[in-house]
């Protein structure tokens, strides 16, 4: 019968210190990523916990690299264990999911001793993503326009639209109490005074401009 020790409990097979510069680089890489999504965030709701999450996913993600990246057993096992997960977070941005993939890449990097790929990786993609948010800021964005009015105000109303840049009607809602017109326009951020024009014309209940994360089709 074999003695128990309680050396026994401690089964690292890596250095102790290359554990803790791995999680430290992940944090550090995963800090990054997280300043970049903020940086470049161009929707409606900003989530400052799933921006926060991407610093822990890129942390997890190399210690989970780490632990099979030299055993074929726990790669197998970790593969079925996740297999069974099931996220019910639904990702409504496109770019929210580039994020994810672009930590859980780092991730993978910095577990597998890639530091340099991982460094200079993280490096030009935020560069590129930074290049690509300051190119969309300096340009227009999507807004949704809804009005409120009286029927006897359509006619001033419309020539009101006319006037504004590339309108598109999205719906029509005629109720018993006026009606309710969304339109969907491209518009910079100083571009959007136009609102309370609409309130001075009799008739006018209400008016909103709304930002959207669309991309309206021309």
């Amino acid at each position: 019968m074999n003695d128990f020790s309680f050396a026994d409990i401690f089964t690292l097979s890596m250095s102790p210190l290359r554990v803790l510069i791995t999680l430290l680089l992940a944090l550090a890489v995963g800090g990054f990523i997280c300043f970049i999504y903020k940086r470049t965030f161009g929707g409606v709701m900003y989530s400052r916990n799933f921006n926060l999450s991407l610093i822990v996913l890129t942390m997890v993600t190399s210690l989970m690299l780490m632990l099979i990246n030299n055993s074929l057993a726990l790669s197998m096992g970790m593969v079925g264990a996740l297999s069974i997960i099931r996220f019910r977070t639904a990702i409504k941005d496109p770019m929210d999911t580039v994020f994810m993939f672009w930590s859980v890449g780092e991730g993978i990097a910095l577990g597998t001793k890639f530091y340099d790929i991982a460094v200079i990786s993280a490096i030009v993609i935020g560069v590129v993503l930074a290049a690509m948010g300051a190119f969309k800021f300096k340009g227009t964005r999507p807004y949704i326009l809804i009005i409120h009015y009286d029927e006897a105000a359509s006619a001033q109303i419309k020539q009101m639209i006319k006037q504004l840049p590339s309108p598109r009607l999205k719906s029509k809602t005629v109720q018993r109490d006026g009606i309710e017109l969304t339109m969907e326009l491209r518009l910079k951020d100083n571009e959007t005074g136009f609102v309370e024009k609409f309130l001075r014309v009799d008739g006018v209940y209400d008016a909103a401009l709304i930002s959207h994360q669309g991309d309206i089709v021309s």
